[in-house]
């Protein structure tokens, strides 16, 4: 995954632990108060002064940025770490992050450039790290055989678009999608 030019993670520790306190912080703002956050609030709940803030991001974009391909990261990454579990348990786990991204992302959609590289870059390492994930569950039986990534994405990515009354809401419905996923 490319990173956002302006903003580098820290090498020392502890700008390290403020720099990711402060993308925790944002991602927690934004989902609770969408791209309007206060930046005073968000270094208050990372634990740091504004000047930290403004040091590791320069603009409210950079903080967008950060956060955007902090989620991707991660999102990454555990499909990495679910790889290890049967297929369908390691598609479905993955595709329950997947919801969290798409939340995150949501709060932050009209501040995010959709067609800057960087932005190309992030769908393209979704799609690799959901390709193998399917791909593997499909070839155990377990996943639909006619199913795309593409086709997978955009109906986990559409659940998330409603509003829920509350999160075992949400995961209800993402358990009725999840069974029309299972191969019959």
């Amino acid at each position: 995954m490319p990173t956002q030019p302006g903003v580098r993670r820290p090498q020392r520790a502890d700008a390290r632990r403020n720099f990711d306190a402060l993308i925790a912080a944002a991602r927690d703002a934004f989902a609770e108060h969408g791209s309007g956050a206060s930046l005073e609030d968000i270094a208050r709940r990372a634990g740091v002064g504004i000047g930290t803030l403004y040091r590791n991001f320069p603009t409210r974009q950079d903080l967008f940025d950060a956060v955007y391909l902090e989620e991707i990261e991660g999102l990454c990454r555990a499909a990495e770490d679910v790889a290890v579990l049967d297929p369908w348990d390691a598609l479905a786990t993955w595709l329950r992050r997947f919801v969290g991204y798409v939340a995150t992302k949501r709060a932050i959609y009209e501040e995010i450039n959709r067609d800057s590289p960087m932005i190309r870059a992030a769908r393209d390492a979704i799609y690799a790290a959901a390709d193998p994930l399917l791909t593997r569950a499909q070839q155990t039986g377990v996943a639909r055989a006619d199913l795309s990534s593409d086709d997978l994405l955009r109906l986990i990515s559409g659940l998330t678009a409603g509003g829920y009354v509350d999160d075992a809401q949400r995961e209800r419905v993402l358990a009725i999608a999840l069974d029309g996923v299972r191969a019959r």
